[in-house]
């Protein structure tokens, strides 16, 4: 689950003072960011498959925040795709 795309959305605040450096950041992640959702839905599924009590001990207890989780990378895949939109 590569998380180096996380870790420069994470420094985008601090190392992104302008508009240009933070699409500079972004621009370094942009062929790579979307691969870890897939990595996330696939991880699930799997579970799923493999441990199914494990899977529905896990994804009752943590419903709340793997929801969280799954608006956040929604979020923020909108962000990155629209970011570029605007002028």
């Amino acid at each position: 689950l590569e998380g180096f795309d996380y870790g420069v959305g994470i420094l985008v605040p601090f190392l992104g003072k302008t508009d240009d450096e933070r699409r500079l950041l972004i621009n370094t992640i942009g062929p790579f960011w979307d691969a870890n959702e897939v990595w996330f839905i696939t991880a699930g599924g799997a579970m799923f498959a493999a441990f199914p009590g494990w899977y529905a001990t896990l994804f009752s207890g943590f419903y709340m925040a793997l929801f969280l989780l799954l608006v956040a990378l929604i979020g923020r895949g909108v962000a990155f795709e629209f970011r570029s939109k605007v002028e």
